[in-house]
């Protein structure tokens, strides 16, 4: 595994936050998580509150989508325009399934909220494919748009998210789920529990959120993304609020099949418990 600094600022801050002992001072010990790779980011102070091997590049799987969906939507294309899936829209590189079957025509802001909410391959397929000058031209304004965020350990080879080459670290997604907040489609799409396109008449499809934190009262959730193949393992990033403070999760490189949820929950129990300090006072 190859380890990068992101920016000398960043950097210090990372380190200040963990020699301060920021988690240990504020939150007591954080249970032992089960994603090989964790960040907790709080956008108030600007600081991590924890971090956990968060300049390893790895695989991030269909966290990608949040950055197709970004360079689309910057390119101001017209969200009811039809768009038709076609035999090109495949998954030949991991043989995935979908739904969305040839011939299916639904609006590019449908193909948008099911890539996001849904993680459909297909419909970020067909986005890429229909974006100005086909998927090259996709990718790379993706690979740009990673650069002018100052990502420089990301690396985008497709837009979907099923190619290993599509790497990242726990660092630069902060930086990406910053930025994706700023769209409001994507926070909207990224938060629904269910979406239902109609494919005709009398036939409609029913699609779920594949983050189930979405659908619990307990959760203030601002964007969700999920991610997986081999490579990757699971993968998890979210904005929300803990204890009443705007806060970015990012957990990669989760084997288990409820561990990336379960870390989630985990780090939402710490952060919102009573601190040490508090309880201290209230004994005087």
């Amino acid at each position: 595994m190859r380890i990068f600094l992101i920016s000398a600022l960043f950097a210090t801050s990372a380190f200040t936050a963990q020699a301060a002992g920021i988690e240990r001072a504020n939150y007591g010990k954080l249970p032992q998580l089960g994603s090989a790779i964790a960040m907790i980011y709080d956008e108030q102070t600007g600081e991590p509150v924890y971090s956990k091997n968060v300049n390893t590049v790895v695989p991030i799987a269909s966290i990608t989508k949040l950055m197709t969906a970004m360079v689309i939507l910057d390119a101001h294309l017209p969200l009811d325009e039809p768009i038709t899936i076609t035999r090109e829209d495949r998954d030949r590189l991991k043989g995935t399934k979908s739904r969305l079957k040839d011939g299916l025509t639904l609006s590019r802001g449908d193909l948008l909220t099911l890539a996001l909410m849904a993680s459909e391959n297909r419909a970020a397929a067909a986005l890429a494919r229909t974006y100005p000058g086909g998927t090259p031209v996709l990718v790379a304004m993706m690979n740009a748009k990673a650069r002018e965020l100052g990502m420089d350990d990301t690396h985008f080879q497709g837009p979907v998210g099923l190619h290993s080459e599509n790497v990242s670290t726990a660092r630069d997604l902060v930086k990406m789920v910053l930025a994706a907040q700023r769209y409001e489609h994507i926070q909207r799409a990224s938060t629904q529990a269910r979406h239902v396109v109609q494919i005709n008449a009398r036939q409609s499809l029913r699609f779920g959120n594949t983050n189930p934190l979405v659908r619990s009262r307990n959760w203030e959730i601002g964007l969700s993304k999920t991610g997986y193949i081999s490579e990757a393992g699971r993968c998890l990033v979210m904005q929300a609020k803990l204890s009443e403070r705007p806060t970015v999760i990012v957990l990669l490189d989760s084997w288990g099949k409820n561990t990336r949820v379960g870390d989630a929950n985990r780090i939402k129990s710490w952060m919102e418990r009573p601190t040490r300090v508090t309880r201290q006072s209230r004994m005087r």
